[in-house]
């Protein structure tokens, strides 16, 4: 079952990254140059309150050392490339775990 969570968490969260990639994409194209929106940016046309509360929540109750580096680091990469980071990242927790055959394989 939860397996199956994450593993529809991999598909929800590469939707989005193929959204973010598409929009990004034809707006290259209109502009004839290769132009990439980053996550922060995104966020702020999207929803600017959630990110001034993810920010105070962040600096107030973990290290507020995480938020200067660490964060500001991830808003500015392109949105498609984090939401495929965690794509990959929800499908490889959600994957069957490979049967194990061989010589040094426990017969169960």
């Amino acid at each position: 079952m939860i397996r199956f969570i994450f593993r529809a968490l991999a598909l929800l969260v590469l939707a989005v990254a193929v959204v973010m990639a598409v929009m990004d994409a034809t707006r290259s194209i209109g502009a004839s140059e290769l132009m990439m929106t980053a996550l922060g940016e995104s966020w702020f046309s999207w929803s600017p309150q959630t990110l001034n509360i993810a920010q105070a929540a962040i600096q107030r109750y973990t290290l507020p050392v995480l938020w200067d580096p660490v964060m500001i680091w991830i808003l500015t990469l392109p949105g498609f490339v984090v939401f495929c980071g965690l794509a990959l990242l929800f499908y490889i927790i959600g994957r069957k775990p490979s049967k194990r055959t061989g010589r040094f394989a426990s017969d169960m």
